[in-house]
């Protein structure tokens, strides 16, 4: 029995997509290296430093390529609406 690939995609929202992006793999790169250059710089600074920062303080999760943006061609007023 051969396998398919789930259509993440509704029948009726094929016009339009969830995301332009196909990874998040750079922003979560990014994302992690500010956080580690951001540790090393207040370890230098306070060596007993008791709370470091968090990756959430460091970088913003819905600035990422994926955060769940929407895109639509040509919406109609119906879907414009909430």
């Amino acid at each position: 029995m051969k396998s398919f690939p789930n259509d993440t995609i509704a029948e009726e929202d094929a016009d339009f997509g969830i995301s332009t992006s196909v990874s998040e793999k750079a922003d979560k790169v990014a994302a992690h290296k500010r956080e580690r250059r951001t540790v090393r710089t207040r370890l230098r600074v306070e060596p007993d430093a008791a709370v470091l920062p968090h990756r959430l303080e460091v970088s913003n999760v819905w600035s990422y390529v994926k955060d769940g943006k929407r895109y639509r061609k040509a919406p109609s007023k119906k879907d414009m609406r909430k």
